[in-house]
């Protein structure tokens, strides 16, 4: 035995309601460009070797090599425990972290966090004071 099929709602004959009439177009401001790295205040390094290369008058080439040079001098001097001074920037130096407990996200578990190092930075007083 099969269901009967039920039937459609019957069709309303009412007057499809009147569309608005379209707005005009007006000359929309062009939209704002995607900001740059560096207005976001963000220096790439492309850019500041490109500044470098200004400032000295080096090529390109040898501004990103000085550059890379310099980056690679800090982190092996780092490495070693020492600290660096960059004169009117501030102190790169190696710190030790404690060993602590720490809640895992999501699950709120405890966990143990275990000591380690990180690098902190101690701004210049010359610098501090024209920020």
């Amino acid at each position: 035995m099969t269901k009967p099929a039920k039937k459609a709602a019957p069709k309303t004959n009412a007057a499809p309601e009147p569309k608005a009439a379209p707005e005009k177009k007006t000359a929309a401001a062009p939209a704002p460009a995607p900001a740059t790295p560096a207005e976001k205040g963000k220096l790439a390094k492309a850019e500041l070797t490109e500044q470098i290369a200004q400032h000295t008058g080096l090529s390109r080439k040898q501004a990103n090599e000085a550059f890379d040079a310099m980056v690679e001098v800090l982190v092996d001097t780092l490495k070693s425990g020492k600290s660096v001074g960059l004169p009117g920037l501030g102190t790169l130096s190696v710190k030790e972290t404690a060993a602590r407990t720490g809640v895992r996200p999501g699950t709120s578990d405890k966990i143990q966090i275990p000591a380690g190092k990180k690098v902190a930075f101690k701004v210049a007083a010359s610098l501090k004071g024209t920020l």
